[in-house]
């Protein structure tokens, strides 16, 4: 359905209720609840679009190790745990078919910065979070750039009611420890904390152990009764190994841990170092509504191994021990071809003015920031790609060569702005635009050549809009409905990546589009009773168009055969469309429950040229063309439920069951191998007493994976791995469940 269509279908749906329905109450003061750098603005009332809110208190008495375990309660979002506790956030399927270092197409905001990390992952202190607002639906009009599904905008601790001592103390399965230290005081016009986690574990993968440890805290000033300025950073170093992936589901059944069947990760020991700083203003201007200033700079310093694949020679071009199937490096277990070595820096300025009124909300932004990203790739042996002679198509890679020196700037424009109109007592109209000026530029420090780019620069301009109804059937029920747009610009890869036909030329492409998307949504919000219980309900129905979708001529992570043109071209298109459904009591209550029912379908408009190699490794390897056009987009489950429950046994002692199902999935865009669906149950326990002395107790247990149900955490298909010239089940590279899991702790607050 076109979206004119949608949009005028949810305008006849709100006549027609308004006819329904003649008494509604007066709405409070129309307010724009819409930021970039603050979340204090928080209801839900009179907002078009879909959005859930969790607060930091739900997040502590999780007691998660990652934010999967987390998300897992919003309904449409997929949280894939990717490394350790990294995650990669997807949003009503969208980029399901993506598992490199590719941005996720969610807007991740952390304290009103636009987090981008170069391996699209998000690492983020779970100890330290006030609250967690999702957004769904194309959200570029507020965030900008790769905001394609959505937005989760993170805000960390902060506040008088971090004031004190506090301590804790996990051990969990598979050598897991935690240690937690915080300290807070207030005082006067002065708020702050600072805290200290430390968190490592051998895992259940073989070469799997990970670490991390984090710095973090806030300071706050009150300048006046009308303003206050605060300080917030954030270190991070982490190391992980292994993913613990196996190639095939008999490797997955024999081998889960990856410790015999000798397949390995593409990439290895990841080392990450993140800094983050910011500074946030804010004044109340009275009755010129408020303002807010937020200044920010996020390093990112990551290094890893990768590409376990090629034949190792001599520096001479001879096969190190003298016969090539020895040489082939699946042998070698921990030899990788490549060191990379990477380096983000991203600063910026925001500014946001707000005033409510009567009938008119406004809200003006300004966004200006400025990103660079260094990455150098050095070889670590001398290497083939092939088991053949030493030729121009297969040539010796010498250690040492720097293979990689590229540095990418993106320079952004931006100015947003949002108008709410009450348009009559019980319906509220939402305006938003946004224009972005983005200038991409290129350098590669490498020296000129054939097929080298070394340098080059593009600007994009693009609009980005919101238009969205909000009706109030009761006080207690309104329908909302938005169409909304979202773009990704191309990375500097496929701006001026080194594309070379089979004559030589080079086809770089500066003329790529950004990726377009168009998310049309309407839903239902009401507060009601079921025999006697109170519930908060939200339903919505939505479809995401995405158009000039990039995608490789040579295919996606593939080697394209000889005699294909690769170019990065607007060759593609995704469609995601569902309902999702969250059903919420109060946790205050002796039981409570909640749901989050998903339902997806997502599948490719347009994805014609898509080449799989097949065959055995150290040879020219021969590929077969595949269009995917109508598939299903993969590791996307059609149907998704999170079903809790909690029963609280007395004030201090609580129970909460959990379970996590969905259908079956396939693992590839060319939808030949189909795993099966699942169900997961977790439990888990608190127990909280305050002392005579005011110390505060608290203790909890939680057990994942109750049942120790075998399943798979990811799994990828792209190619003929195990070299036999057929694609199936065993080729695609798996990652196991590491089966039940538990995890106790003691936090002790003063």
């Amino acid at each position: 359905m076109k979206g004119k269509q949608v949009f005028a279908l949810s305008m006849i749906t709100l006549a027609v209720s308004q006819a329904v329905y003649a008494e509604v109450s007066m709405l409070p003061e129309v307010n724009v609840t819409s930021t970039t750098i603050d979340d204090r603005f928080d209801s839900k009332r009179g907002e078009p679009s879909n959005i859930n809110n969790i607060s930091g208190k739900k997040v502590d008495d999780r007691h998660g190790r990652n934010i999967t375990e987390i998300l897992e309660s919003i309904p449409g979002v997929t949280a894939e745990l990717q490394s350790g506790d990294s995650v990669k956030i997807e949003l009503r399927g969208v980029e399901a078919q993506r598992y490199m270092g590719e941005k996720p197409g969610v807007a991740i905001v952390i304290d009103g910065v636009p987090v981008n990390e170069r391996t699209g992952r998000v690492n983020i202190d779970l100890d330290n979070i006030d609250s967690i607002k999702v957004i769904k639906g194309g959200a570029s009009y507020l965030f900008g750039e790769d905001a394609l599904s959505g937005a989760v905008i993170i805000t960390t601790k902060r506040g008088a009611k971090m004031a004190g001592v506090t301590a804790s103390a996990e051990k969990g399965s598979f050598g897991y420890n935690k240690y937690l230290a915080r300290a807070g005081f207030s005082k006067g016009d002065w708020v702050g904390h600072v805290q200290t986690t430390k968190a490592y574990a051998a895992d259940y993968y073989d070469q799997g152990a990970y670490s991390r440890q984090y710095w973090d805290g806030k300071l706050q000033y009150l300048i006046d009764e009308s303003s206050d300025v605060s300080f917030g950073f954030e270190q991070s170093v982490r190391a992980k190994d292994s993913h613990g992936t196996v190639t095939g589901v008999t490797n997955a059944w024999l081998d889960p841990r990856s410790a015999t069947s000798g397949g390995k990760d593409y990439a290895r020991l990841y080392d990450v170092n993140l800094d983050k700083m910011n500074v946030n203003y804010a004044k109340d201007l009275g009755a010129a509504g408020n303002l807010m200033v937020a200044a920010y700079q996020y390093l990112d310093h990551t290094t890893y191994k990768s590409n376990p694949s090629g034949f190792l020679r001599t520096a001479g071009g001879a096969f190190l021990n003298g016969t090539s199937a020895a040489s082939n490096m699946a042998n070698f277990k921990d030899t990788y071809v490549s060191l990379n070595d990477g380096n983000q820096t991203q600063q910026g300025i925001k500014s946001e003015w707000r005033k409510g009124g009567e009938k008119v909300g406004l809200m003006a932004g300004l966004d200006i920031r400025k990103d660079q990203d260094r990455t150098l790739a050095t070889n670590l042996v001398s290497y083939t790609t092939r088991s053949t002679a030493i030729t121009p198509g297969n040539p010796l890679n010498l250690a040492g060569a720097i293979s990689a020196n590229n540095l990418v700037t993106t320079k952004t424009n931006a100015i947003y702005g949002e108008l709410k109109w009450e348009a009559t007592d019980p319906l509220t109209l939402t305006l938003n635009a946004r224009y972005d000026d983005i200038g991409a530029g290129y350098v590669s420090n490498l020296p000129a050549g054939a097929g080298k780019i070394t340098s080059g620069q593009t600007t994009f301009r693009v609009w980005s809009e919101r238009l969205g109804a909000n009706y109030a059937l009761t006080p207690d029920r309104e329908i909302y409905a938005n169409l909304s747009t979202g773009f990704r610009v191309p990375t500097a890869t496929q701006l001026y990546g080194s594309t070379i036909t089979p004559t030589g030329a080079v086809l770089a492409n500066p003329n790529l589009k950004p990726e377009q998307a168009l998310n049309q949504e309407i839903g239902l919000r009401a507060k009601s009773e079921l025999f006697g219980i109170a519930l908060d309900t939200d339903v919505a129905v939505y479809q995401i168009d995405r158009k000039d979708f990039i995608l490789n001529t040579g295919g996606q992570y593939q080697t394209s055969p000889a005699g294909i043109t690769e170019q990065y071209q607007n060759i593609g298109g995704v469609r995601n469309r569902g309902v999702e459904l969250a059903v919420k009591t109060d946790s205050k209550n002796t039981w409570s429950g909640n749901v989050a029912y998903t339902y997806l379908d997502a599948k490719f408009t347009r994805n014609d040229t898509y080449w799989m190699t097949m065959g055995p490794r150290g040879a020219p390897l021969p590929s077969v063309l595949y269009n995917n056009t109508g598939h299903v987009v993969p590791r996307s489950p059609k149907q998704k439920i999170n079903l809790s429950g909690r029963y609280n046994y007395s004030e201090v002692w609580s129970f909460t069951a959990e379970v996590n199902a969905q259908t079956g999935l396939y693992a590839d865009e060319v939808n030949v191998v189909w795993i099966g669906g699942r169900s997961v149950a977790n439990l888990s326990t608190n127990y909280e007493l305050k002392s005579a002395g005011g110390v505060k107790w608290s203790l909890f247990g939680r057990v994942d994976n109750l049942f120790d149900r075998f399943y798979y955490t990811t799994i990828r298909g792209g190619s003929d791995s195990d070299g036999n010239g057929v694609y199936n089940a065993n080729d695609p590279s798996i990652t196991v469940n590491a089966g039940r899991v538990w995890t106790a702790g003691l936090t002790v607050a003063f």
